[in-house]
């Protein structure tokens, strides 16, 4: 790559094994030979230069592209910027916190900064901040709107009506007068310039977030008025490192690497005033920060800070000018927020209603247990339930002046009366995570299995969906919430508290998740009845020497993710004999304790991420052991020593450790292995995998019959064909990825079963008609040297009705994707590619045809065709004729297709593509359209719907159409004579 030595804008494409560039923020591809130019527009977020612009660059990389494209000069405001960064609503976690923020880009666009840094020392503050913006000024980036700026918001500020407003938040409905009204007071202080900081404070569980969160979406709503809106949920112990950290996260800034806040704090603080006009949420305060030592520069004008707090005390601290206490709703409001959770549809007797609001008389009006109760009681029928519930409300007492305990006691009401044991532990253990996390639900179900809270269940998709019905029953009593489209569930705070309080009582429970500690606890922490020690999250660097706490009972230590975690001694386990759960996973470790392998209750030991350990001792005492996880483990020397002794082991992942082979005699021993992943490749640095697969026996992998998942590499077709014929045929894997011979680099896709063919010769490994299973969903094949079409690969691929995605790459004898024969008889093609989403062709140098017609009917699920560098390749769909006659006449130009799914058509490089297709298509969902040197194609035939005055109407979802050469558009026709015209905004060529 020509100067990708002297341009640090090359760092932000990836360079592919065509030789062609991606984006590495958004993907968008560039040809092998494009200018550095080309890449620094699209980075910019400024339009009208030929090129897509990037829609996920971060704001600083975007304003560098920028500042190099324009010879230093800053962003002018009239110039409003393309960026699709969006300011997201998003919770501060530790799964956040734990990374470091890296540098990303290069030196351009800082030429200011030395300057600022090197006289801000001796200042102070309030110096400080003058000097930033008065730098601003100078450059046209801060206070005073310049002439032709874009839209102007209500109160005289420039703002960017092009940014893609953040996510809104999921909030529940405020009931009560008092809340709208503090919603409308709230508001009018927003209005008024001279307001720069509210406080909203009240004890737990009285609904502080939510009237925040209606705030923070009704401003996102308002972007004329606030430019900029952030969300940060601000942890119970979080530190000014992290609190810069997150804001800078939000508004897109890439940190320095430099330590000192101070420096940190200017940062932000310069990004903060070039935005001008925004509004800073700061969820869940619990301590007094300085906000110019954070780096919030909130006497900029028309800028804003709302924070929440439990403690009038913080808000008074922080000098917040206005402040709101909420205060518990009233008895009336009380009863319609409790029917609203319970249901409308629920028709209560006239006893049971008054029961029912007793119950929620005795919840005082907080919002949060009452929500909780309603969650609680939500289906019971049974009057003598109720009349039990309130009574064990009422016994329940505590001083009416301790209103968090008040909190506590209805939410333990809601705890003590879960239904099962299961449920009431899955709800405890959550609790063992940091506050605020973002706890994925397959992480926290894998905890419950290895700590057998699920447990008596045959397969591990069962023990799957008992801990998916276990999490779905909490959330739907109102303990636990559902976030992130159902992959993870989160715990409020309060109720959070109150889990830790329950464990403290019952059995010993130790939680210093995320609490910022750099050193292991104290001796007299490790207390001898000790049952669970959660350590997660935090900065431990090692373990000392001496340190050998005497905790017979401890059955889990969690110390996952101690990124600066590196030395263990061995004396920790020496007399923790009763340990059943151990997790380091992410940590730094480069050696496994020797005492490790005498903790012969050990039923899961997860060092996944572990990039530095190059040791493990043997495993052959722990017999118990049934759940190892080795991925990511790439300095690994060996395989552990005793793993043919695993009898219980379930499940085992790991990656390859020096051998390209795994021992053959081990796996026969491993008889319940439900799930066994190899992986090909891990992660090195920079951000880049090194493929480094090793391969397994098929006949050996065929004597795991309770088998659930495979991930394997056999070396060739051989092995295959001995895993197939050697395994149970009433076995149904509910996922694999299995890769045979060497495999090509291809697209992955969101798909469980996936089968992977390279380098395999029909002459050589014969005919392959038992090659997939029925249920395959991706096919990649690359490099088969002597295959005609996919027939010739397998027949048995027309029967695969699930198959979603095919990949083809470098099959040079290729002419067609599918044979004549397949069709006749003339019934047997329906259903053939019916649930095809993907279809990718690459380097296929014989290729001249891909579907033929008679299969457009089955494409109806069809999102993504990408033909690339077929040099042959005539037609994209064939004709009737090209089935060599056997379907009769040719089909008429006037004939319609629908894809109504299709979004993206990539065709790139097919120097001899002279049709698409000979019928019309409709695409109402198409994103994207890439034709790149395909100059003898002289018809587009896609259709769009046409107006009332007759004109075309693209889709809504088009995004661009990209075109090279630009010569080539003017001659080109389209189904439509004016839809050249109509597509000419989208248009960008290359």
């Amino acid at each position: 790559m020509a100067g990708s030595n002297i341009d640090l804008f090359w760092n932000h494409v990836v360079k592919m094994n065509d030789d062609r560039l991606n984006c590495q923020f958004c993907g968008h591809p560039f040809a092998k030979d494009t200018s550095i130019s080309r890449i620094k527009w699209h980075l910019s977020g400024e339009k009208g230069h030929g090129v897509a612009i990037c829609g996920q660059v971060p704001k600083q990389v975007q304003e560098e592209a920028f500042l190099a494209m324009h010879g230093g000069k800053k962003r002018h405001k009239s110039i409003a910027s393309s960026s699709n960064v969006n300011d997201h609503a998003t919770s501060t976690s530790p799964q956040e916190q734990s990374n470091e923020v890296g540098n990303l880009a290069g030196g351009a666009g800082r030429t200011q900064a030395p300057y600022i840094m090197g006289h801000a020392i001796e200042r102070s503050w309030h110096e400080i901040c003058n000097l930033l913006m008065e730098d601003d000024l100078e450059n046209g980036t801060g206070g005073a709107v310049q002439p032709g700026a874009g839209a102007i918001s209500s109160r005289g500020f420039a703002c960017n009506t092009n940014e893609i407003k953040g996510d809104a938040l999921p909030t529940t409905k405020l009931v009560g007068q008092a809340f709208e009204d503090h919603k409308k007071t709230i508001w009018s202080w927003l209005m008024q310039d001279e307001v720069s900081s509210i406080g909203i404070y009240g004890m737990g569980g009285v609904g502080k977030t939510t009237l925040a969160a209606h705030i923070y979406n009704q401003l996102l709503e308002r972007l004329d008025t606030f430019c900029h809106v952030y969300w940060i949920t601000v942890s119970q112990d979080t530190s000014i490192s992290r609190l810069q950290n997150s804001i800078a996260r939000r508004i897109g800034l890439v940190l320095s690497n430099e330590e000192e806040e101070l420096f940190r704090a200017i940062q932000l603080s310069r990004e903060l005033m070039k935005k001008q006009k925004w509004v800073l949420v700061l969820d869940d305060l619990w301590k007094v920060f300085e906000l110019q030592k954070l780096g919030i520069p909130i006497q900029a004008k028309g800028c804003k800070l709302i924070l929440t707090t439990r403690s009038k005390k913080v808000c008074q601290q922080m000098a917040t000018q206005h402040r709101i206490k909420v205060k518990p709703i009233s008895e009336e409001e009380a009863w319609i927020l409790f029917i609203e959770r319970l249901g409308h549809d629920i028709s209560l007797s006239s006893e049971v209603e008054q029961i029912a609001k007793s119950i929620t008389k005795e919840c005082d009006g907080l919002p949060l247990g009452i929500i909780t109760m309603a969650g609680t009681m939500k289906g019971v029928d049974d009057i003598r339930e109720w009349r039990d519930a309130l009574e064990d409300l009422r016994q329940s007492t505590v001083r009416q002046d301790d209103m968090e305990e008040e909190v506590f006691r209805i939410l333990r009401f809601s705890y003590a009366h879960l239904s099962d044991s299961a449920l009431q532990q899955c709800f405890l253990y959550c609790a063992l995570f940091p506050e605020d996390f973002k706890i994925p639900r397959v992480e926290l179900i894998g905890y419950l299995i290895d700590e057998g809270v699920i447990k008596g269940l045959k397969s591990r998709m069962a023990e799957f969906d008992k801990g998916h019905s276990i999490l779905n029953r909490l959330e739907n009593v109102c303990l636990l919430e559902r976030i992130d489209g159902g992959s993870a569930v989160k715990m409020h705070d309060l109720i959070r508290d109150m889990a830790i309080q329950i464990h403290q009582e019952n059995s010993p429970v130790m939680v210093k998740a995320g609490a910022q500690l750099k050193e292991l606890p104290d001796a007299e922490e490790w207390i001898e009845n000790l049952k669970r020690f959660s350590l997660m999250y935090n900065q431990i660097q090692e373990t000392p020497c001496r340190h050998s706490p005497r905790c017979p009972s401890l059955s889990t230590l969690l110390l996952r993710n101690n990124t600066s975690l590196q030395y263990m001694a061995g004396s920790l386990f020496e007399q923790l004999h009763g340990l059943k759960v151990l997790d380091l996973s992410h940590t730094i470790i480069e050696k496994l304790p020797a005492s490790v392998s005498d903790l012969v209750c050990l039923t899961a030991l997860l060092l996944e991420g572990c990039d530095r350990l190059s040791h493990v001792p043997s495993l052959k005492k722990l017999r118990a052991l049934k759940r190892l996880d080795l991925s990511k483990t790439s300095e690994l020397k060996k395989m552990p020593q005793g793993m043919e002794f695993l009898s219980n082991l379930r499940y085992l992942r790991m990656n390859r450790w020096g051998e390209q082979k795994f021992p053959s005699g081990i796996l026969p021993k491993l008889s319940h292995l439900q799930v066994f992943v190899l992986e090909e490749s891990f992660p090195i640095q920079g951000g880049f995998s090194l493929y480094s697969p090793i391969t397994v026996e098929g006949k050996e992998v065929g004597c795991l019959k309770k088998l659930e998942t495979l991930e394997c590499h056999f070396e060739g077709y051989s092995d295959f064909v001995e895993y197939l014929n050697s395994r149970d045929e009433t076995q149904s894997l509910t996922k694999y990825r299995i890769v045979v011979g060497s495999a090509g680099d291809l697209r992955r896709y969101a798909t469980n079963k996936i089968v992977s063919l390279g380098d395999l010769s029909i002459n050589r490994d014969g005919y392959l008609q038992v090659m997939f299973p029925k249920d395959i969903q991706q096919l990649m094949i690359s490099n088969c040297h002597d295959a005609k079409s996919l027939c010739n690969v397998s027949t048995l691929i027309m029967y695969a009705t699930e198959l979603e995605v095919i990949q083809i790459k470098g099959c040079n004898s290729m002419e067609s994707l599918v044979s004549s024969f397949w069709f006749c008889p003339a019934p047997s093609y329906k259903g053939i590619f019916s649930g095809l989403r993907m279809f990718n062709c690459y380097r296929c140098r014989s290729m001249k045809k891909l579907f033929p017609i008679i299969l457009l009917p089955n494409l109806v699920n069809l999102e993504e065709i990408i033909v690339e560098e077929c040099e042959k390749l005539e037609k994209i769909i064939g004709t009737r004729l090209d089935a060599e006659g056997v379907m009769g006449e040719e089909s008429s130009s006037s004939t319609e297709f629908k894809f109504p799914k299709l979004r993206i058509m990539r065709l790139y490089k097919l120097p001899e593509l002279k049709s698409i297709c000979s019928a019309k298509i409709i695409c109402d969902s198409l994103e994207e359209i890439d034709l790149w040197e395909c100059q003898k194609l002289k018809r587009v035939p896609i259709c769009f719907p046409l107006l009332g005055n007759g004109q075309p109407s693209p889709p809504p979802s088009l995004k661009f159409i990209n075109i090279k050469p630009k010569q080539w558009w003017d001659s080109v026709e389209w189904e439509h004579s004016k839809a050249k015209d109509v597509l000419r905004p989208f248009l960008e060529f290359g």
